[in-house]
């Protein structure tokens, strides 16, 4: 005999299985944005907790590869962050859908995200991605390697010389750029929608691609767009040391989710939201722990 559990899962199940797809055109990606800046300037703070950690990597990063003469790595690294860039902002879809309900909306709500039904199959494709990353460093070094070989720069103005004013680095310029488009076009398609949907409808691994694929097989010039937008905000944000991408990152995230609104209709019978505990009182002395759901105090 069916239960009332059975019927809902049924009934997500159907739901997750074959989301409509709309049309979004390119003023959508515009609003998108706008609606993105608006959340950033409405929860500023947690930009700093989420997303700084860009800005420190970033110039570890750049220190580690001029203490080990590894520059041909450094640009291959910061362009990384596109790839792994849809699974870091998952606090900051939290954050949207929250203000989108009506709901408040501040730094610590980012990290319930934690405690979703979806939390594993999220983790799942930000494996996924991460995967994808390493290969692409990986792939990265062997072009240089097999253009230049294994001696290393002497310095920046080595490297420079290598790249701008020898074949092989204009043949590095373009090899390099072909093939990290192809990973970045991998990454767009599989995870364009793909967060937000596990997030707002528990939709598995599986689901949440398929639907992503459809998003940009339908939408191929908005999607292209959107992906160039991605990439030309992302080497803003990196060209002062990465610390733009304090700002860029977030409102990427957050316009990322109303993208997600954009392409895909609402779910006609959403999953029913577990209630959220109170916050209860928080002290000074417990940060950060006090932000994370398992570091509150009860009421």
């Amino acid at each position: 005999m069916a239960t009332p559990y059975s019927d809902r899962l049924v009934q997500s199940t159907a739901s997750i299985a074959a989301p409509v797809i709309r049309d979004v055109r390119l003023r959508d990606l515009g609003d998108a944005l706008s609606r993105g800046w608006e959340d950033f300037k409405a929860v500023p703070s947690h930009a700093l907790l989420l997303c700084v950690i860009y800005p420190v990597l970033g110039v570890a990063l750049f220190r580690l590869v001029i203490g080990y003469s590894v520059l041909p790595l450094l640009f291959p690294l910061a362009a990384g962050f596109a790839l792994i860039g849809p699974f870091a902002a998952l606090g900051l879809y939290e954050l949207s859908r929250r203000r989108e309900r009506g709901e408040e909306a501040s730094a610590w709500h980012a990290f319930s995200v934690l405690s979703a039904p979806s939390f594993g199959a999220m983790l799942g494709l930000g494996t996924l991605l991460l995967t994808l990353f390493v290969i692409w460093v990986a792939a990265a070094n062997a072009i240089y390697v097999g253009l230049f070989g294994y001696a290393p720069a002497a310095g920046i103005p080595d490297f420079a010389s290598r790249i701008f004013t020898t074949r092989e680095g204009l043949l590095l310029i373009v090899v390099g750029c072909g093939v990290g488009f192809l990973f970045a076009l991998v990454a767009l398609c599989i995870s364009v929608v793909s967060f937000p949907m596990m997030l707002d409808r528990h939709a598995t691994v599986a689901a949440a691609i398929y639907t992503s694929l459809r998003v940009v097989a339908k939408n191929p010039v908005s999607m292209a767009a959107w992906g160039l937008i991605v990439a030309a905000l992302l080497v803003i944000g990196s060209v002062p040391l990465f610390l733009g991408l304090t700002v860029v990152l977030p409102v990427l995230g957050h316009a990322t989710w109303h993208l997600y609104r954009k392409a895909v209709e609402p779910d006609p019978n959403p999953p029913r939201e577990r209630p959220h505990p109170p916050k209860g009182r928080r002290y000074a002395a417990e940060f950060p722990i006090s932000l994370l759901p398992w570091g509150r105090h009860k009421p």
